[in-house]
């Protein structure tokens, strides 16, 4: 499955929509630099030392209107990524008819009815604060009830964290995230379920979201520059048919 969608043949809508977001996080940035700031700093803010596994800010960012949540944490030591951010929609934010799906293998218990969390994107952020990647994970990593894609793929016009907590515009910087890369990231929930989809065919007999040998089901580097570089020129190209 390709996790690049070719932007000339997106609506001219949704190319609108992305370039809006880029233009948001641009801004975002501009006005955090100016003051030596950037966003996994802000996040990380008076929260003491940074220990591997915590979330940040403790007991996570939640809007009580959307009932969108996110936290920031970091467990991969990997050299190039410094952490990465979990991004969520409750079960009150979800559209009428979401439901997890049916798994008779199931042997964990997942959250169900208020208590319902369906997890949208993880974002892997560098050492300097800036993204680089964004990414799914099994079941178990973060311990959510499992939507099937095209319901996730619904739920992700609904994510808004429309506070100041942590910091305004880390807020308004994660929401622009799922904005700017949202095709980018249906092809990436889509590609979550033909991962365990495969999984489960090659363990048939074993509950799949709990198996710790598959934590990270698909992932996809990302340049936000690039991508705002990318849809400017086609904006300011000549109108063609789309």
């Amino acid at each position: 499955m390709n996790l690049n969608p070719d932007l000339k043949t997106l609506p001219r809508a949704l190319r609108a929509s992305m370039l809006a977001a880029g233009k948001e996080i641009r801004e975002c940035y501009r006005v955090m630099e100016k003051a030596d700031l950037n966003i996994v700093g802000e996040v990380l803010r008076g929260q003491g030392d940074f220990v591997e596994l915590e979330h940040y800010p403790r007991d996570d960012v939640f809007d009580s209107e959307t009932y969108g949540q996110y936290y920031y944490h970091a467990h991969r030591g990997s050299a190039e990524e410094h952490g990465h951010f979990h991004t969520f929609l409750r079960a009150g934010g979800m559209p009428a008819g979401s439901a997890p799906i049916n798994y008779p293998l199931a042997s964990e218990a997942w959250p169900s009815g208020d208590d319902a969390i369906c997890h949208l994107i993880a974002i892997s952020m560098d050492a300097w604060g800036y993204p680089t990647g964004i990414f799914c994970t099994n079941r178990w990593v973060t311990d959510e009830a499992w939507y099937p894609a095209e319901q996730v793929i619904a739920m992700l016009d609904r994510f808004a964290i429309d506070h100041a907590f942590p910091n305004w515009c880390v807020n308004r910087w994660l929401s622009a995230m799922l904005r700017l890369y949202r095709p980018h990231i249906e092809a990436l929930i889509r590609q979550r379920d033909v991962a365990l989809a495969e999984w489960q065919a090659q363990h048939p007999a074993a509950d799949i979201f709990e198996d710790r040998a598959l934590d990270i089901t698909c992932t996809l580097p990302i340049s936000v520059e690039k991508l705002i570089a990318e849809l400017e020129a086609l904006d300011a190209a000549p109108d063609r048919p789309v």
